[in-house]
């Protein structure tokens, strides 16, 4: 049997001769290294630990730049980000046991989102593995099935020689549709061992493409065709495929309106005659959208926002596109396609017939000036002039990363992301602490950008310690605190359902002062000097500060 080897990289006779004769000095732990490096990898993210130390000594003999975070959950928010930012794999390493237990939360931010990192954890030595009770540091029964259920696929590793492989394996993993999370685990024993296997060189783990079936395609494009009210919601696939270019050519071509989730801010756009915005949670566009005879549902699973905590019940047919497989009519039944969203809207737009629909244009108007008038008569003027003085304030083409508060669930449904892939937060998941160490990733990924990160107090001190990250390495990000004197959202949540909110309430340090004692600076606003204050950190170079000492409150809801 003969193989044709002739795509496949070639070394030349330098590299050759490296093979025969690797440096000496190398352990697993360059394995590692080299197989990233191998597989193009830039930069990676983590936080040293004993069992790990194999790796991060390979570090200085590598290429490779290192950002090291002060706690691993926030290294993984990081990775998390300068995944969904490049839409590259985000190595992310990490030590035994507490090391890597501290990190799941991040990870599972990471599976929500489909943001693709690749952790690659340590393990006590391989005499201990197996269960027994050996009593290691960090020694845990099955450090595995920890991270099993969070993550898309797990990689074991127990010899030097089985490094490149499990690596590469996993880098495709990540980046196979939907991207995501995987682990790699190695003992430490493995990671410190000296190697003589020759140094690891060009590697590759191309993903494979997920192609929607034809003969799917051209159902979709018939109902489509046909319909008198077809509607399009446009998801976070849309923005990971890099597909906004075609959302807005078949919208246009079949004069379809177009409402974004949260997590597909951006690949719509926002004063677009045919764009609903994101005013995901609220009854008007529900309405509208359980109105439509063909409803499209591109890269969203129609989860618990998407669907007005699912209240929202389509009346019409539902074509769902979902690189998930498991979120493929999981709520709703459709004509579920299996595929990439960028592949899947390609060939829907050479194969939809154009449509034209005059009233369609001012039906969106119509929809839009009903939400405006519920939520003006709310008397909600203060959160509205703060969101405005943030889009002023904001580069268009500067990412922003929103924690989990008050501020972040308004940008959700009313900020204009104006470019896809420049709006992330938690919501995924739904954790605290996400806002800061994301935005250091993406500031690691792009340094000539400025970033903003938001947070509320609450979620603020999840991500103190990260301050010392941003000075250490001099990144060009903005962090803007709304210090309320607690969990906003959760004090809203508790008076609403009890009458009284328990636990929420917050001591919390002088931000501004704390953030100049670790070398950043740092300056207190108020809803008017907001643009200006924020404009001006996000001219300066390396990291800051700006407090918005301010009590926002939530539009009401309408899925109660």
């Amino acid at each position: 049997m003969s193989h044709d080897h002739d795509d496949r990289p070639q070394l030349t006779a330098a590299q050759a001769a490296d093979v025969l004769n690797p440096p000496a000095g190398r352990n697993g732990g360059d394995l590692v290294v080299e197989s990233l490096q191998g597989l193009g990898a830039t930069t990676v993210f983590g936080l040293p630990g004993q069992h790990a130390l194999g790796m991060f000594d390979a570090l200085r003999r590598s290429s490779l730049s290192y950002v090291g975070l002060r706690v691993e959950n926030n290294a993984g928010f990081a990775a998390d980000a300068y995944g969904r930012i490049t839409g590259e794999v985000a190595p992310l390493l990490l030590s035994t046991g507490p090391g890597a237990l501290t990190s799941l939360a991040a990870l599972q931010e990471a599976a929500a989102a489909s943001a693709p990192v690749l952790a690659i954890s340590s393990q006590i030595p391989t005499a201990g593995l197996g269960g027994g009770r050996h009593g290691y540091l960090h020694e845990l029964r099955d450090q595995q099935a920890s991270v099993r259920d969070i993550v898309k696929s797990v990689h074991t590793v127990r010899s030097a020689s089985q490094i490149p492989s499990a690596v590469a394996a996993a880098w495709e993993s990540a980046l196979t549709a939907p991207h995501g999370p995987v682990w790699v685990e190695i003992p430490q024993d493995v990671l410190l061992a000296e190697t003589t296997l020759p140094v690891v060189s060009a590697m590759d783990a191309t993903p494979r493409e997920l192609y929607p079936r034809p003969e799917l395609t051209i159902a979709a494009a018939h109902l489509l065709s046909n319909a008198e009210r077809p509607v399009i919601i446009a998801g976070g696939g849309v923005v990971r495929s890099d597909a906004s270019g075609k959302l807005l050519a078949l919208a246009e071509k079949i004069d379809a309106p177009v409402v974004t989730t949260f997590g597909g801010k951006g690949a719509f756009p926002w004063e677009h005659p045919l764009s609903l915005r994101s005013w995901l949670e609220d009854r008007h566009t529900t309405d509208f959208l359980e109105d439509a005879d063909v409803l499209l549902v591109v890269g969203s699973g129609l989860g618990e926002l998407s669907s007005n905590y699912h209240t929202f019940r389509p009346r019409g047919r539902v074509i769902q596109i979902e690189a998930d497989a498991g979120k493929l009519e999981s709520n709703h039944p459709a004509l579920g396609i299996h595929s990439d969203a960028r592949e899947a809207l390609s060939d829907l737009l050479e194969a939809v017939e154009r449509r034209e629909d005059a009233g369609a244009a001012e039906r969106v108007r119509s929809v839009l000036e009903k939400v405006r008038v519920r939520i003006d008569a709310q008397g909600l003027t203060l959160e509205q002039q703060v969101l405005a003085a943030v889009r002023e304030a904001l580069p268009d083409a500067a990412p922003s990363f929103w924690d989990m508060t008050i501020l972040a669930y308004w940008a959700w449904s009313a900020f204009d992301a104006r470019r896809p892939n420049t709006m992330h937060s938690a919501q995924g998941a739904g954790g605290l602490g996400y806002g800061f160490p994301a935005a250091i990733g993406a500031a690691a990924a792009d340094p000539t950008k400025p970033v903003l990160a938001v947070s509320g107090d609450g979620g603020a001190m999840y991500s103190i310690a990260e301050l010392a990250t941003a000075r250490q390495y001099d990144l060009p990000l903005t962090w803007l605190i709304v210090d309320d004197g607690g969990y906003g959202i959760l004090r809203e949540y508790m008076t609403g359902a009890f009458g009284e909110a328990t636990a929420t309430e917050l001591s919390r340090p002088d931000f501004v002062a704390l953030a100049e004692s670790f070398g950043v600076p740092a300056v207190r606003t108020t809803p008017e000097s907001l643009a200006g204050d924020l404009s001006k950190a996000l001219a300066a170079p390396g990291p800051s500060v700006v407090v918005l000492p301010a009590l926002l409150r939530m539009f009401e809801p309408t899925h109660l």
